[in-house]
């Protein structure tokens, strides 16, 4: 303040950090994040999604039928195409995310949860790895290195696997595009919030069981500041060019790991376009996802959905890739899948085993593999029993 007059700043303040309003406002600015993402995500999305089809068509036309053309249209097209796709949808989520801390409004919102981190049993410099972790676990698991104490620093450490990170978006915007279209924003914005949700509940069981010191928070609020064009710009092709870079050596080598273990052994024509579904079923694709149906039948899924998951262990994207591929064919997502299965399915996505990259993280930064090995086991059985909760509520009312 100047001379005992409110600034810009205190004015913006007195709204966004307001007792009753803040939350509100937060919860608001999300909606209009996932509404955003989708509305106007879906025309970069569709040119994309018709290249890709374009470019699968074109190749087919010219090869000759066989192994070969198979691998390329249904595995390294359909595979890693099935991803670039999402790409429109994570450069806007990141495009938001940067004009929130560019702006000055993320440490308000840090400030903001600082009462309600204490009562949870954490530090109000937990808030900021937790919306870290929007964006990617690995960075904000490292960004706990900021919480002096240990304690506190171990419980966020275990709760920010439950932060959707981007690689769950393509996931959660494939289906709820699909399954839920004129609902879409709401769902997104609903299984954001349900991670949010139980990482608090679990922190609350975490800070009982750890008892910690009460240290205070004091951070210095920075002044508004109207984000510059440049600034947003890098920041969101930098998470953009990571995301290709990604597609263009993970996802593509795993896409055609997922194309040969679903297209051998060859019981049928090996001449044939794409895998026939009884060709298919029986590759070691569908051996692999038929050992671990038994455990994952109650929540509705079928044996391609488990394979999915499975491959989602080395990175979120590739759920979307291996179904991809698997999809490839005549059938659809919606042939085989009822919609209570397909929320079920964003729950378990959200909640289960994060990734390879985040398990060895949580080692690095504990220097023990007993948490990084307890916290993947929790999650699993948080993300089954949630996963078949709502399945089983979904099923009333299908």
């Amino acid at each position: 303040k100047e001379h005992g007059k409110k600034t810009t700043t205190d004015r913006i303040d007195a709204v966004v950090t307001n007792k009753w309003l803040a939350f509100p406002i937060f919860i608001l600015l999300l909606y209009v994040m996932f509404q955003a993402t989708f509305t106007l995500g879906r025309y970069p999305m569709g040119w994309i999604e018709w290249l890709v089809a374009q470019l699968g068509n074109i190749v087919a036309g010219i090869m000759k039928n066989g192994w070969l053309k198979d691998l390329i249209v249904n595995g390294i097209i359909a595979g890693a195409g099935s991803v670039l796709v999402f790409l429109p949808n994570i450069m806007i989520l990141y495009f938001f995310i940067s004009l929130m801390e560019d702006s000055g409004y993320m440490s308000r919102a840090a400030f903001i949860m600082d009462k309600a981190m204490h009562k949870i049993g954490l530090h109000g410099k937990s808030f900021i790895p937790m919306v870290m972790g929007f964006g990617c676990n690995v960075p904000a698991i490292m960004a706990t290195r900021a919480i002096e104490n240990r304690r506190s620093r171990l419980i966020t450490i275990a709760i920010i696997p439950f932060m959707s990170c981007s690689g769950r978006l393509p996931v959660f915007v494939l289906i709820a595009g699909v399954f839920f279209s004129n609902y879409a924003a709401v769902a997104l914005l609903g299984i954001y919030l349900l991670g949010i949700l139980l990482a608090i509940l679990s922190a609350l069981v975490l800070g009982r069981l750890i008892k910690e010191d009460d240290l205070p928070f004091v951070m210095e609020l920075p002044p508004y500041r109207v984000p510059t064009g440049k600034a947003i710009w890098r920041h969101t092709w930098g998470k953009g060019k990571q995301y290709l870079q990604k597609i263009a050596t993970t996802i593509l080598l795993f896409s055609i790991i997922i194309w040969f273990l679903g297209y051998f052994p060859q019981e049928s024509n090996p001449a044939a376009d794409s895998l026939p579904q009884p060709q298919q079923e029986n590759s070691y694709l569908g051996q692999l996802g038929k050992a671990v149906a038994p455990a994952m039948d109650p929540l509705g899924f079928n044996w391609k959905m488990d394979v999915a998951l499975l491959t989602g262990v080395a990175a979120k994207e590739l759920v979307v890739s291996s179904l991809g591929v698997m999809y490839s064919g005549p059938s659809s997502l919606t042939d085989d899948i009822d919609w209570p299965a397909a929320l079920a399915f964003m729950v378990f996505v959200l909640l289960y085993f994060p990734c390879v990259a985040t398990f060895v993280t949580i080692k690095n930064e504990t220097g023990k593999w007993i948490w990084a090995i307890g916290t993947c086991a929790y999650t699993m059985v948080v993300a089954w029993l949630c996963s078949f909760i709502v399945f089983r509520a979904g099923m009333l009312f299908f």
